[in-house]
């Protein structure tokens, strides 16, 4: 008989946590604030960053099979969310217009949807491989915080920097042409729209960093583990395999 993986409290906690910045963030992207001078973010900004601090906590104390499952499970809830969401609009409302404010949070164009799917699978699975392979290569060499603290706004670059690079083009620049009606960027605005989300994005987690590195120490002690992915497959589509 096959022997069970136990999961923990902490680590279900983590993933929990994952999967509601990642649901909660969508939401709020309806809404955009002005943050100082030219900068304007959507709310999302407020909370999707720390999907990306727990998923370099999980894949630092788990490894990266650990953050291959919450991944998954992130996009699996996101879908549901959508989904019913949009099951919901086409439900008739007791009055004609009666919905207009529901429709303005959980109508999501689809090529929104489309777009955002794909940049989170390949924004974070690059995130996840990045911190694996760095802790693997650091291995014994210099302080914890220091380390740790390298691979975790690496991993935040690279992986924000491609959620980027695939969710904007896609949504605003690509897929518009798919979808009458939805709206497009100039090439100048895209690129703009993209440093600005990567360095807003680098700079939350740079200011989270001292909260990231006691959690992780924190966890560490408690779980008693600190896993280096040896030997192991990167593929993202082995979720079985923790």
């Amino acid at each position: 008989m096959a022997q069970r993986q136990a999961l923990s409290v902490a680590f279900v906690v983590m993933g929990m946590l994952f999967c509601i910045c990642l649901v909660t963030s969508n939401l709020l992207e309806t809404k955009i604030f002005h943050l100082v001078g030219p900068i304007n973010l959507t709310c999302g900004f407020i909370v999707f960053p720390i999907s990306y601090i727990l998923n370099d906590c999980i894949a630092e104390v788990w490894g990266y099979r650990k953050a291959r499952l919450i991944i998954w499970l992130g996009f699996v809830m996101n879908f549901l969310v959508v989904a019913f969401g949009a099951l919901a609009c086409l439900l008739p409302p007791i009055t004609k217009g009666a919905d207009a404010a529901f429709r303005e949070v959980f109508g999501f164009a689809p090529q929104v949807v489309i777009a955002s799917f794909i940049a989170f699978l390949v924004g974070s699975f690059l995130n996840a491989w990045v911190m694996s392979v760095m802790k693997l290569r650091a291995r014994g060499k210099g302080r914890f915080a220091y380390r740790f603290s390298l691979r975790a706004i690496a991993s935040t670059v690279v992986g924000e920097g491609a959620d980027s690079l695939v969710f904007f083009p896609l949504a605003f620049y690509l897929l518009p042409w798919l979808f009458e009606g939805a709206p497009k960027v100039n090439f100048a605005m895209l690129i703009s729209l993209m440093l600005t989300q990567v360095v807003a994005k680098t700079l939350y987690e740079v200011v989270a960093l001292p909260i990231t590195i006691r959690v992780v120490r924190r966890v560490k002690k408690l779980e008693g583990v600190d896993v280096f992915d040896e030997d192991i497959s990167y593929n993202p589509l082995k979720i079985k395999d923790l």
